[in-house]
This record gives C-alpha cells, structure tokens and sequence, in this order.
C-alpha cells in the first residue's frame, strides 16, 4: 500500500465512528406531511399578511396606542422570518449532504422558488418601517412591547438611504432566483460533480486538497497537479460565472447607490468602511514580517530556497503526524472549551450527543465546513469534511465555537439573532485559539512543540494574510470588470498578483496556480466576505490578550457579547473589553501575536 493510500485507510478506519446530522430534528423527510404543510402555510400566511398590513403601518404608528399596535404585525413577522428560515434551512442542509443527487437539488431548487415567492409578501414591511417619521416611530419604541425590537428597527434603518421603492425590490428579490441564485447553484454542483486523478484514483475537491498537507512531496505534487489540470479544463465555466455575478452586483450597487465596490458588505456587516480600510492596509503592511518571513524560515526548514506552491500548508520534515481519531478531536475540543467555561462545553456538546453534526466525506457532499444557525425556534447544524488532520481539529473547534455563538444568540428571536459578519466570526476563532492554548500547554517535546506553533503561524497566515489577499484580488475583478469583461487569463494574472505580494518571494507560484482562484466558494456566495476572516482573529487575538492580563469576570462579558447577537454594534459590544476597532492601533495587538509566534519559532533554530 502506498504511503498516501496508508494515510487514507487511516483516516477512513475512523468513517464508521463519523457522525451524520439528524435533519429529522427539522422535517421528517423531503416528502414528509408536515414539510408540506409548512410550505403552504408559509406562502399561504405571507399572503395574508401582506394583505392585512400593508400600506397600513404609518397610521399605526401615528395612532393611540402606537407601541401596542406596531407589536402586532412585529411579531407576527418575526414568526413569519423564522417559518420561512427553517424551511429553507431544511432544503439546504439536505443539498448541502449531497449536491449532485438531481432528487435533492430538484428539491432545494422548488423549495427555493416558493420561498421567494412567498418573501416577497414580507418585502413591505421592513421599507415602510424605513418610512415611518423617525421622530414618530422612536415615540412609540420608546416604552411599551414594541421597545423589544428597537435595536432591529434601529439596526435596518442604516440601509434606507439604498432602499428602492416596492416594485422595484420586489422584482429584485424574485429575480434573484434565476440570477445570482441559479449562478451560485451552478457553481456549486459544477465543483461538486469535478474529479481529479490521484494516485490511480477518481478524487472529489476536498480530499485532494487534503493531499496538499501530505508528508510525501511527490503526492502533494501530483494533488497540484491534478487540480490545476481540472481547474484550467473547467476555468471559463468559472470566469463566465464570476463575470456574471460581479456584474450583477455592480447592477445591483449602481441602483442602491452604493458608490465603492465592497461598500454594500460594509453596510451589511454594520462596519464602517475606514475601519476596513485600516484593518487592510495594516494587514499588507505587515506581510514582509508575517508571511514573507514564516515562509523563508520554512523553506529553510525544507533545505530549499524557495517552497512549491504545493508544500505552502506541507507538515515539518521529519515529523510523523498520525490520523487524529474522531474521539480524540472531539474530547481535545470539548476540554478545552470545558477549561473556559464549563457552560460552553456543555453547550458544544449537545452538538455530539444530538447529532447536529455531519462530520464524514461523502461523494457529492458540499466541500469545506461550515456552522448553519437555521432559526431560533431550532438549532444550529454543523459540517464537517473531516480527515483526521490536525487542521481538522481546529475546524472542528471553529465550526463549534459558531454553534455556541448561535445557540447563545437564539434568544433574541429570528430578527435579532443573525450577527454581522465581522463579529460572527469571533466566537469560532476564539474556539481555536482555547483548542491550541491548550494542547500547547500538555507539549513538551520540543520537535512536537515546534510543529504546534508552524501549524498555528499557518493557521493565522491564512486566515488573516491569506483572507486579505483574497479581499484584494475581489477588489481588483470587480473594480476592473466594472470596464468590461474579464477573461479567464486575467483573471489568473490578478489571482497571481495578490498571491505574489501575500506570500513573498520564499513561495514559487508554478504553473498552473493561476487557475486557483476558481475554487474559493467565498468569492461566488458572499462578495467580499472575506475579510471577516481576519477581522475575526484579529479581533481574537485582542479579547485573548484581555483574557490573559484580567480574567477575572471575562468569561461573563464574554458571554454577554455573544449572547447580544445583532442587538448592539461592535463598538458597543468591544467596550467592556477596553478595545476599539476603529483606532488604528487596535489591529496591530493581533497583528503582534502572530509575530510573536514566528519569533518563537525562529528562537527555537538558533
């Protein structure tokens, strides 16, 4: 048996001991009675309300009683968001398990068509609240029932200035199945459906990619390789999606009014865009001492002057890294949580108990990982593509620390649940951060110590690094596609670009990496997504700090800022902590951390 196959008969010997999510907890089955009845009850309930309640808030909220009366279609709408979050919730998970099965994708895609449909009854109601004399509604949110929703209404108030009348949101809205939706689902199920030849065998995208971290150069090679052969076959398929939807969006931003090409994600992530801009232009300057730095002292580690591009995420020379077991990961991250706070692990370990994760490999299964939070009324799903690795620990730990984030956040009802983006990311990489501290601690071996930390560096390279380069090459296409159409070749140059600048001259980009942009799902479902990423460990590395000078009664705000979900803006919510995202001094303390690693690491070769 070959070393890879060795490697993945290990990894597989767990499979049997992978658990699968139980979608039941949310409807029976895809052709269940009550899956049914919900979807005519939602279309059938949207309707209504619409009909009761449209054209119709302004005099309440002018009339007696205003607090009382607003309440009403308030929480009737809220129960309406939830009904409909939860069936679509239902129909994406059941894709997401596989989504080259026409059965399923026939099922999300009708699904999807209804639930448009019956949302766009719903569109009024958030743009006539916008409508509403701020002098007038604030009178009636003042005190009474409808005082619970204030941070909602204060919240969506931010996008009135880029709200277009009815009509015009509505024919956005429903168009969106058959633009940027059906582009997405198409590259989805393109990327699902590609195989690449590895070692004699037939491979889907996450287990050759896996390959990249293999101890054996030559499979890390034939891994590049491969993906490059199939990525450059299929790349005009990716560039025709990526022109399609970059121009969709700048459709979509010039009739907002939305002036810069991310200014619309700022708004959506309630960030102001010059705290973005420092948080950017920090990161790039702080490449030559993060990246270009770690990358040169592991290139030495491998006896080269410069490392492929396929031995960037390589494990150390000369270090044995056997498969985690599934038991081992989940124990590792449940301790580590449980050392914080034992309520957190108690929390992250209802997750295991009432399968809420799907944690195996499957053909046809959507690639990477990610956290879903459904809706209040349910609970937060988990997946997972794992394999044993050590990375795969720290997925687990990240995707985790979502689920208590969102678990926590619940409360606060389906309109003031959702986080933006930039703190949502908050709660997974602090998982992270507890996981490595504390397997950190229990290390004593030097050599294992040493691997520790170059993972950890790695980690944080690409999640800060590596997510502000993807930020810049996103910048770059849908700036310039706003001149015309791109072709698949500059599309390429641009990836190479940024890619050159992030990484350093320690990394030789060869041939075939140009083709590596088509892969990152960020870049298609959420533009500029990205640098929620590096906001996030950043922002982690700062809260670590606090943790570590005064933990006394940090755990409590901690879990106070969590538990707040989307009542309150960052500002707020970093205040107890004596942190403050929009001073330019606040990205170097994370920026630092990862520096310091680096240091440590170079200390350990002199």
């Amino acid at each position: 048996m070959s070393t890879a196959n060795a490697a993945g008969a290990t990894a597989a010997s767990e499979a049997d001991h992978l658990p699968e999510w139980d979608l039941s907890q949310l409807y029976p089955g895809m052709e269940s009675q009550e899956f049914a009845a919900d979807l005519a009850k939602a279309e059938a309930e949207s309707k209504i309300f619409a009909d009761t309640y449209r054209g119709r808030l302004d005099a309440l909220a002018r009339g007696a009683d205003a607090s009382d009366a607003l309440a009403v279609p308030l929480k009737a709408y809220e129960a309406l968001e939830d009904l409909l979050g939860r069936i679509m919730s239902y129909a994406s998970l059941i894709y997401a398990g596989d989504t080259t099965d026409p059965v399923r994708a026939k099922f999300y895609g009708d699904a999807q068509d209804r639930i448009t449909t019956a949302s766009s009854n719903l569109l009024f109601f958030t743009l006539e609240l916008n409508r509403i004399d701020e002098a007038v509604l604030a009178e009636a949110m003042a005190d009474g029932p409808l005082a619970h929703w204030r941070p909602w209404i204060e919240d969506i108030a931010k996008d009135k200035p880029y709200q277009l009348d009815d009509k015009l949101e509505q024919l956005f809205h429903e168009k969106s199945v058959t633009g940027r939706g059906a582009w997405n689902r198409l590259f989805d199920e393109t990327m699902s459906s590609l195989r690449f030849k590895v070692d004699g065998q037939e491979l889907t995208l996450e287990p050759t990619l896996n390959r990249l971290q293999h101890p054996d150069g030559a499979v890390r090679k034939e891994a590049a390789d491969a993906l490059a052969e199939v990525f450059k076959a299929n790349v005009r398929t990716f560039a025709l999606i990526t022109n399609t939807l970059a121009k969709d969006k700048e459709i979509s931003d010039r009739w907002r009014g939305f002036s810069g090409v991310a200014d619309s994600r700022h708004l959506a992530n309630r960030v102001e865009p010059e705290v973005v801009e420092a948080l950017v232009t920090a990161v790039r300057e702080a490449y030559p001492r993060l990246s270009h730095r770690y990358y040169a002292l592991k290139a030495r580690w491998f006896g080269m002057d410069q490392l492929n591009h396929w031995d960037r995420n390589a494990p150390l020379p000369k270090l044995d890294m056997p498969a985690i077991p599934w038991s081992q990961a989940r124990d590792t991250v449940l301790g580590a949580y449980g050392d914080f706070s034992p309520r957190m692990a108690d929390i992250a370990k209802r997750f295991f108990d009432e399968r809420w994760i799907d944690a195996p490999v499957r053909p046809g299964k959507a690639p990477g990982a990610f956290a879903h939070p459904t809706v209040p009324s349910a609970h937060p799903y988990v997946l997972l593509n794992y394999q044993g690795k050590p990375r795969d620990v720290m997925t687990l730990a990240h995707e985790l620390g979502h689920g208590v984030h969102q678990v926590l956040a619940a409360p606060n009802g389906a309109l003031m649940a959702p986080t933006p983006l930039t703190l949502a990311e908050t709660a997974s990489v602090f998982g992270e951060m507890l996981t490595f501290r504390k397997l950190l601690a229990a290390t004593t071996e030097r050599n294992q110590r040493k691997a520790m930390l170059a993972a950890k560096v790695e980690d944080m390279i690409n999640t800060v690094v590596r997510q502000i380069a993807f930020y810049s090459f996103e910048f770059k296409v849908h700036t310039e596609r706003r001149q015309g159409e791109l072709t698949s070749d500059r599309l390429g140059e641009m990836w190479l670009e940024v890619q050159r600048e992030s990484l350093g001259p320690a990394i030789r980009l060869g041939e075939g990496y140009e083709t590596f942009w088509t892969y990152i799902p960020h870049f298609i479902h959420s533009p500029f997504y990205v640098y929620a990423y590096a906001f996030g460990d950043c922002l982690v590395n700062s809260l670590y700090g606090v943790y570590q000078k005064t933990p006394d009664g940090f755990v409590d705000r901690y879990f106070a800022m969590l538990s707040a979900g989307g009542t309150k803006h960052h500002t707020e919510l970093l205040a107890p902590f004596g942190l403050d995202a929009r001073d330019p001094a606040f990205w170097q303390i994370g920026l630092a951390m990862i520096a310091g690693l680096i240091d440590e690491l170079e200390a350990m070769d002199a």
